[in-house]
């Protein structure tokens, strides 16, 4: 079992920045890979980033590449997602995953989730 706990959400400016953050717990922080997903009012939850158990490669949306930045800390068990030049198109509910059955690779299926943080991006 994995549990994971997002914070840092919050109201920003457009052209702000915000940086989100999980913490997970329950399982070796290390051996499993983390992604973050989003889901705005009315839309289907979509991919925004992810990242390998190591830390060495990373996956990002196209809509968010070269804006955000994904990151994890092996110390603190806690994944994040540096968020700048925010657009009010990036207003959503913004949603950590864990994905424990793929060797610490992602796959895009992950089968852990958390709560959720709401991002606003006011115009």
């Amino acid at each position: 079992q994995v549990q994971l706990v997002e914070s840092g959400g919050g109201l920003v400016q457009t052209g702000g920045s915000l940086r989100v953050s999980c913490a997970a717990s329950g399982r070796t922080f290390s051996s499993y890979a983390m992604g973050w997903f989003r889901q705005a009012p009315g839309k289907e939850r979509e991919f925004v980033s992810a990242i390998n158990w190591s830390g060495t490669r990373s996956y990002y949306t196209d809509a968010v590449k070269g804006r955000f930045t994904i990151s994890r800390d092996t110390a603190k068990n806690t994944v994040y997602l540096q968020m700048n030049s925010l657009k009010p198109e990036d207003t959503a509910v913004y949603y950590c995953a864990a994905d424990t059955r793929h060797l610490g690779g992602w796959s895009g299926q992950p089968d852990y989730w958390g709560q959720g943080t709401q991002v606003t991006v006011s115009s």
